[in-house]
């Protein structure tokens, strides 16, 4: 009698199991269809970027809902020979630089703020948030008297020091809460061992804090990347322009070759796609990193 009365639960579970997961099923069915809907909306048009790069500008138009007849791979051959190659280059460059200076000064300035008491403190972290307000478009005219004056216009430095200035302020504050989940003991136990406050930096903090470090990173270099007022405004010389202020090259008065024009914009928006993919578990991971404290 035990045995039977004991196998009637064990065969019942799996079919409950069953029915929970129909239900569950059943209930997220509009969540799913939203999501669906929403991934299709967000993916199809790069979806059509990628097959339109591929055709003649003729039938873009004619064809635009279709795949192409001919896979035109000269159009990528044609963008990068046209003036894609020395765009990508400066990108590269100013992207570079901008990433590695913006996330070494909110790095520093993010450790003072979660380790060090002084009287400004308060202030300038409200100053930081303050930053988040200003908008670039703003700031456009004086900021260009102030590079004027700088001597610094039609350089690289034109754009990379706009570029740290406005990514500074968040970069901070997403590191300073990641900062704040480091445990005191452990930065006091390196101090007895004779370790001073750049050792507890560089060898504690910055390796225990590299998701955030990545998101900062993947965070700057896609502002960076696809930055167009300020490479517009601020550099004149076509040798200097990054890829979004050059691509505008690739349109005549008359006539312009939407596959070639396509083609170029694959290629401004592959790098950082790839970077995105590279960096996807750190990304995620620094997002949630300081979700606690703050």
């Amino acid at each position: 009698m035990e045995t039977s009365k004991a196998a009637v639960p064990f065969q019942a579970l799996p079919v409950s199991k069953k029915r929970t997961s129909l239900r569950n099923l059943i209930g997220g069915t509009p969540i799913y269809t939203i999501l669906l809907i929403y991934f299709i909306a967000i993916a199809y048009p790069l979806f059509w970027m990628v097959v339109s790069s591929f055709k003649s500008t003729e039938e873009i138009f004619t064809n635009s809902w279709a795949l192409p007849k001919e896979w035109m791979w000269s159009n990528y051959v044609e963008a990068w020979n046209t003036g894609i190659s020395g765009y990508f280059v400066n990108s590269l460059l100013v992207t570079s630089i901008t990433c590695f200076l913006t996330v070494l000064i909110s790095a520093l300035g993010a450790y003072g703020l979660a380790r060090f008491d002084f009287k400004a403190k308060k202030f300038l972290l409200v100053f930081c948030m303050g930053g988040m307000m200003l908008s670039p478009q703003v700031s456009l005219v004086p900021l260009y008297k102030l590079i004027q004056s700088m001597g610094i216009h039609d350089t690289y430095w034109a754009m990379i020091l706009p570029y740290v200035a406005y990514r500074i302020p968040i970069t901070i504050l997403l590191i300073r809460a990641s900062f704040l989940e480091v445990s005191k003991e452990l930065e006091e136990a390196a101090y007895l061992d004779g370790c001073n406050s750049w050792t507890i930096f560089t060898k504690i903090f910055v390796p225990m804090n590299i998701p955030i470090m990545m998101t900062s990173v993947v965070l700057t270099a896609y502002f960076t990347w696809n930055e167009f007022m300020f490479a517009l405004i601020f550099v004149d010389s076509d040798a200097l322009k990054t890829i979004p202020a050059g691509l505008m090259q690739f349109r005549d008065a008359l006539a312009t070759n939407w596959g070639v024009l396509m083609a170029g914009l694959m290629i401004s928006a592959l790098p950082i796609i790839l970077l995105f993919l590279c960096m996807q578990k750190y990304f995620v991971r620094g997002l949630a990193s300081g979700s606690v404290k703050g």
